[in-house]
C-alpha cells in the first residue's frame, strides 16, 4: 500500500438508507484517515457522503471534495472540508476524482455510484489505468450486480477474466488488505476486452 495515499470512495447521497450502511460509511471514513490516506470524494454533506466524509475529518484526516456546480446550487455541498472543488460538469468531476485519487472504494449507493464506477472500471477494462476498484458488499447489498456481471459472462458480452477488473469485500477493514495487493487483469495487451 506505499504507493496509495489517497482513497476515492463512491457511495450515496441519500439519507433514507439503513443504518448499517451509515455505520460502515462512519468506520471507512475513521479507518481512511487513521491511517493517514487522503480522502477524496463526491463534495457533499447528506447521506452516505456526509457520513464519510465527517468520519475521517473527526478522525484528523485530509478530505477533498469535488462537486459540480449545478449541484453546489443545491445546497448540499459540505463547507467544511480541507479541500472543496467546485467544477463546471460531472465529466470534470470524475476525472478530477480519478486524477487525485490512488484507488477506488465502492460503498453503497444509488445511480450516480453506479455511473461514477461503472466509468472506473471501464477505464480500467480499456486499461486506461490499473488502480485497484474494491466493492464493500455490506450484508450482500452489491450480489444482485455481482449476478448480472455472472449474467453478462454467461452471455457472451463480458470475459470470464474481466471479473478481474474489481474486489469485493464484505467489510470496511478488508478495504486495505485488497488495495494493498490488487488483483491484475488476465489479459494480453494486446488482445480485445470482449
Amino acid at each position: 500500500m506505499a504507493d496509495i495515499r489517497s482513497l476515492c470512495v463512491y457511495c450515496g447521497s441519500s439519507t433514507r438508507v439503513d443504518d448499517r450502511y451509515k455505520t460502515a460509511a462512519a468506520s471507512l471514513g475513521a479507518l481512511i484517515a487513521a491511517r493517514g490516506l487522503q480522502l477524496v470524494y463526491g463534495g457533499g454533506r447528506v447521506g452516505l457522503m456526509g457520513i464519510v466524509a465527517d468520519a475521517a475529518l473527526g478522525a484528523g484526516g485530509q478530505v477533498v471534495g469535488i462537486i459540480p456546480d449545478h449541484i453546489q446550487a443545491l445546497e448540499v455541498e459540505h463547507t467544511g472540508l480541507t479541500e472543496l472543488h467546485v467544477v463546471d460538469s460531472m465529466h470534470t468531476r470524475k476525472r478530477m476524482m480519478f486524477d487525485r485519487s490512488d484507488a477506488f472504494i465502492v460503498l453503497p449507493g444509488g445511480l450516480g455510484t453506479l455511473d461514477e464506477t461503472f466509468e472506473m472500471l471501464t477505464w480500467r477494462q480499456l486499461k486506461l489505468h490499473d488502480k485497484p476498484v474494491v466493492f464493500v458488499d455490506i450484508d450482500g447489498f452489491w450480489r444482485p450486480f455481482l449476478r448480472l456481471v455472472d449474467h453478462m459472462v454467461a452471455q457472451g458480452f463480458v470475459r470470464p477474466e474481466n471479473r478481474d477488473l474489481y474486489q469485493v469485500v464484505e467489510t470496511v477493514e478488508e478495504v486495505f488488505g485488497a488495495i494493498a495487493a490488487p488483483q491484475a487483469i488476465a489479459r494480453p495487451a494486446t488482445e480485445k476486452w470482449v
